[in-house]
């Protein structure tokens, strides 16, 4: 098909034309999408030509191969075209995988990635025991579960349960205590206040704002957590 083959030809130039010199629309699209749906277009006739050269003669061959390439390239418009949004579901089945994860960039910042129920989970280090995190802005101090406190060496026989705490099943009494270290990724902070809660009133721990309002910065940037510390 020379034909097919020199149209595929005309239509690429035509393509790369548009893209680098007009402006003004054309047939009702714009430059970009005119040039797109002339690239498109090329591509599908050099396809088809090929494979009828292979398979001249087998025509069985040949529409299973073109049903095949048109669906691979199907495929790759939306790919292309959600790209943002597959991006966002990968994160957030790595998040699930490997929750807590936290990942260094060269900049120094520290980054999470979000869990598939929408919250980010922290590994963290406290007193160089290894510990998880749940980010929460809504909580004014870091807050250790009863069994986190026993893990670290603070006896909860010794704490002084009298600061109120507000909880979702209400109002109940925690301990005041001072971390001496906490470090998340690659930021490291000393003597952090904190909060631990009596047995049974919480399971996870609680990275809030005590340690958050020391960093330079944080944000949550599509399903991504960011810490940045005051040294990076």
């Amino acid at each position: 098909m020379p034909g097919a083959v020199g149209l595929g030809i005309v239509l690429l130039a035509m393509a790369i034309l548009v893209v680098n010199q007009a402006e003004a629309p054309i047939f009702g699209l714009a430059p970009g999408e005119f040039a797109s749906v002339a690239a498109l277009g090329a591509m599908a006739l050099l396809v088809a030509s090929l494979i009828v050269a292979e398979f001249r003669g087998r025509w069985v061959n040949g529409l299973r191969a073109m049903a095949l390439w048109s669906m691979m390239l199907v495929g790759l418009v939306g790919f292309y075209s959600y790209r943002t949004e597959l991006q966002q579901v990968a994160g957030r089945i790595a998040g699930e995988l490997m929750p807590g994860e936290t990942t260094v960039t060269p900049g120094g910042e520290v980054v999470v990635t979000r869990r598939m129920d929408g919250s980010f989970v922290v590994n963290g280090r406290v007193n160089d025991r290894d510990l998880r995190f749940v980010f929460d802005t809504g909580a004014s101090t870091v807050v250790l579960t009863n069994d986190t406190a026993k893990a670290i060496g603070l006896a909860p026989s010794n704490l002084l349960f009298m600061t109120p705490v507000s909880t979702a099943n209400g109002i109940t009494m925690a301990a005041q205590v001072t971390i001496e270290r906490l470090a998340v990724g690659s930021i490291d902070e000393r003597r952090v206040r904190a909060l631990v809660t009596k047995p049974g009133v919480l399971r996870e721990n609680l990275l809030g704002m005590s340690f958050l309002e020391r960093l330079a910065s944080y944000e949550v940037r599509q399903n991504r957590l960011i810490l940045r510390g005051r040294g990076a």
